[in-house]
């Protein structure tokens, strides 16, 4: 394991946040504070993808559960560790890092998140914000990356048999490639 990293109160981790098993792959490079929640860093992961948060999701970072408590779902009984009590700076805590953040278990959109940089805070800048992205946000409740393929090759299709039930679903159209940054950091800028 590499040398853990210095914790500082203006620490910026900078993270790419890569949706697993999907080709061309949809991804999002921000920075945010380190002193943020595991909680915090879900709303941001949420935003910054274009997800909805109507779903339950958890971290898994080195064999160790991490979530929000929810009634009836299990979550003591799981082991699951309370994400808003845990900071980024706690559990990330050298770069090239790896863990998990799953959201929707249903649909099992699991990503991959890598600790790119751990650095310090520039003066004036706002956290988080995001850097870039590639790649739109699959619609909520579409079956997970074998149901975005398959939603990808209906709409694209105009003989597919489900071409205009899925055209119908999304009111008319969907871009893939559609990513907007702007959108994304005026909703960071609102987060509390």
């Amino acid at each position: 394991m590499p040398p853990k990293a210095s914790e500082t109160p203006n620490q910026i981790y900078q993270l790419k946040i890569t949706l697993r098993n999907f080709k061309p792959p949809i991804w999002r490079r921000v920075l945010t504070p380190g002193k943020f929640t595991l909680h915090k860093l879900h709303k941001i992961i949420q935003i910054a993808m274009g997800w909805t948060d109507s779903h339950l999701h958890h971290f898994l970072i080195d064999g160790v559960y991490y979530s929000c408590p929810h009634p009836g779902s299990g979550w003591k009984e799981l082991g699951n560790k309370d994400s808003r009590r845990v900071t980024l700076a706690k559990i990330a805590t050298y770069e090239k890092q790896k863990f998990i953040y799953e959201y929707d278990f249903g649909d099992s959109w699991e990503h991959d998140i890598l600790v790119e940089k751990i650095g310090q805070a520039e003066p004036g800048v706002k956290y988080p914000r995001c850097l870039k992205g590639v790649g739109a946000c699959p619609p909520e409740d579409i079956g997970g990356v074998w149901g975005y393929a398959e939603f990808l090759e209906a709409i694209n299709d105009p003989k597919h048999p489900e071409h205009e039930t899925y055209l119908e679903w999304i009111d008319g159209e969907f871009d893939p490639k559609a990513f907007d940054i702007a959108d994304v950091n005026d909703e960071l800028r609102q987060m509390k």
